[in-house]
């Protein structure tokens, strides 16, 4: 079973073979399914990092998940995006999963099998409005936004009971009435390929009552929260990375710069300040994304209480919130240092705002600050849902 030490090790070995390819993936969108760079992520040994001891895992915990998303996402954001249902599933089942599904699917992910996830849907007031039912034991349904269920080997449903209950349905990816659609047509996180996934009347075995997560007290939410900060505070850093070497490398100083004595970008002292200015709010972005992940530690998968897993809840907003803002700040910044000549399509430095931008409004940063405010200023709990 993988340390975090060397969990860390495969995340960097992985990374650097990731990173070469992230480019023309990026380029290619849809129209090309990255499956050579899944088998890595699969191969690897690091989708099951987070199952229990108990269950035969490793039972590591949100420390070093932070640490393994923020070094894929800073090679390619959109792979180290796949697998952040597929960790939120895991903790899902640890808590509430029988043992009948957690033996089953755990089994599975130890051996390099992937779980998708198939929450969101179209067409309602908000994405969780749903229209997905099981009747008969038959899941029958609609959704989007169903990052990694393409290249899954199962695939998790949300959908309402016979009884209106929000419920979780696993299912194999290749089971008889399961279509998973390539129509995914975005600015940013393309090679995630998160379309359209149909259910016809799909029988269904393994079934987790999804809405007692969320009557208790829980830390799911956070957690899932956590992967999306570690991508935004990867795709900083990427950006920050790609600006330091241009800048080295490539970048000539502007005519300004020239007259003022200046022989280089990099010694131009405008672009010291902006880069010094970046570099600062980007270590800030990781360090808050380590401490917040620290405190997830701390608090366990189950929280003691409501006022626990709020500390859980805001620790992580606070870091996600401003990880966003410095990525997009971070993709915008990189042309204002490096000059005209980075715009180039060959470079496609331009990855860094689009992924940043697009992966940035999963979920609106104003009401994490809201929360944030109401908890410090009149002692409100936060709302006890998946998305702080």
């Amino acid at each position: 079973m993988l340390t975090h030490d060397e969990a860390v090790t495969t995340a960097h070995r992985l990374a650097a073979e990731l990173e070469p390819g992230a480019i023309q993936r990026d380029r290619d969108g849809a129209a090309v399914i990255p499956h050579d760079a899944l088998a890595a992520l699969d191969a690897s040994g690091l989708l099951g990092i987070t199952i229990p001891a108990a269950d035969g895992g490793p039972g590591l915990g949100p420390r070093t998940l932070a640490e393994v998303t923020r070094i894929l996402a800073a090679a390619d954001p959109a792979i180290a995006q796949v697998p952040q249902g597929h960790y939120l599933m895991i903790d899902i089942l640890a808590v509430h999963g029988g043992a009948d599904a957690r033996k089953r699917l755990f089994a599975d992910v130890l051996t390099g099998k992937r779980l998708g996830n198939a929450l969101a849907e179209r067409g309602g007031k908000h994405a969780q409005d749903l229209r997905t039912t099981i009747t008969d034991g038959r899941l029958t349904g609609v959704k989007y936004y169903t990052t990694g269920a393409l290249t899954s080997a199962w695939i998790a449903v949300s959908a309402l009971s016979p009884q209106g209950r929000l419920v979780l349905a696993f299912v194999p990816r290749d089971a008889p009435g399961v279509t998973v659609d390539t129509d995914w047509d975005v600015i940013g996180q393309r090679a995630t390929i998160s379309g359209t996934a149909t259910f016809r009347d799909v029988p269904v075995e393994l079934v987790v009552d999804y809405a007692s997560a969320y009557e208790v007290p829980q830390q799911l939410g956070a957690r899932a929260q956590l992967v999306h900060t570690a991508i935004e505070a990867g795709i900083a850093g990427a950006a920050l990375r790609d600006a330091r070497a241009y800048l080295r490398s490539t970048a000539r100083p502007s005519t300004e710069a020239i007259r003022a004595g200046h022989g280089s970008a990099a010694e131009d002292p405008h672009v010291r300040h902006r880069y010094g200015r970046l570099a600062a709010r980007v270590r800030a972005a990781e360090a808050l994304l380590e401490s917040a992940a620290g405190t997830l530690d701390e608090i366990g998968l189950i929280p003691r209480s409501a006022e626990e897993a709020a500390r859980g809840s805001l620790t992580v907003a606070a870091a996600k919130a401003f990880a966003s803002e410095v990525a997009v700040d971070a993709g915008s910044e990189i042309f204002a240092l490096c000059g005209t000549s980075a715009a180039a399509s060959k470079w496609d430095l331009d990855r860094h705002w689009r992924n940043a931008r697009t992966h940035s409004v999963h979920d609106p940063l104003d009401w994490k600050y809201a929360h944030i405010a109401a908890y410090d200023l009149s002692d409100v709990l936060p709302p006890n849902h998946g998305q702080l």
